[in-house]
């Protein structure tokens, strides 16, 4: 079974976003081992974005294991039988990890997207991060329904 984590900058604050990512979360499991990771979002002292980004990079960097697929909207686009190749790829080469990273509100460091295997871009267009990690899963959960014939994607 493949493991999936995904660290996220912050934690989920609207109620809306919590169930949803609850209910995607129950439906993964079935198919992959999931694992969320929220690390905390640098606080209000910090006055530039770079300075922002490198003290949760070095957050995220902590956190980082297995094939890590940095998500930023410079990234390769996949569609979503595309995301469901890229998943089978990396289990029939043994790549039983595979860690997703979420930015916070001022995106990635530099040094979260150079260790990254690989940027992925769900779209050109700027996401909150909170509704990000909801996109995220439920695209690895139509991806998986994809893999195990199961009927959900259309």
């Amino acid at each position: 079974m493949q493991r999936i984590k995904i660290v996220a900058v912050g934690n989920l604050k609207e109620k809306y976003f919590v169930d949803a990512v609850k209910e995607y979360s129950k439906r993964i499991t079935p198919f992959a081992k999931l694992e969320i990771c929220e690390v905390q979002e640098a606080n209000s002292s910090f006055t530039s974005i770079e300075q922002i980004k490198r003290v949760e990079g070095q957050k995220i960097l902590a956190e980082l294991d297995g094939f890590v697929v940095a998500l930023d909207s410079t990234g390769k686009q996949l569609s979503s039988v595309g995301l469901a190749e890229f998943l089978k790829d990396k289990a029939v080469k043994g790549i039983s990890k595979i860690c997703f990273v979420i930015g916070g509100s001022v995106g990635l460091s530099d040094e979260v997207k150079e260790k990254a295997n690989m940027i992925l871009s769900f779209s050109a267009m700027t996401f909150p991060h909170q509704l990000m990690r909801v996109v995220l899963l439920e695209q690895l959960y139509r991806a998986e329904t994809i893999l195990n014939n199961v009927k959900y994607h259309k």
